[in-house]
């Protein structure tokens, strides 16, 4: 899986439970598997790639930092 496939998964994950918007990239691995948003372990990886651009959707200034 992509980081642009993931991407919109964990834009519903962080819509849907917000309190998962502070978890690192191995924690949301296992989120996104156990939730079945994913059918197997995605790697890190890519997760964190998703989940630096998801981020910005939810807290526009973390770019400035």
């Amino acid at each position: 899986m992509k980081a642009t496939e993931l991407l919109p998964l964990i834009r519903e994950l962080y819509s849907r439970r917000p309190e998962t918007r502070g978890l690192l990239a191995w924690e949301l691995q296992h989120i996104l598997f156990s939730l079945g948003y994913v059918d197997d372990l995605v790697d890190e990886a890519v997760i964190e790639a998703a989940r630096d651009v998801a981020l910005l959707d939810f807290d526009p200034d973390r770019s400035a930092a």
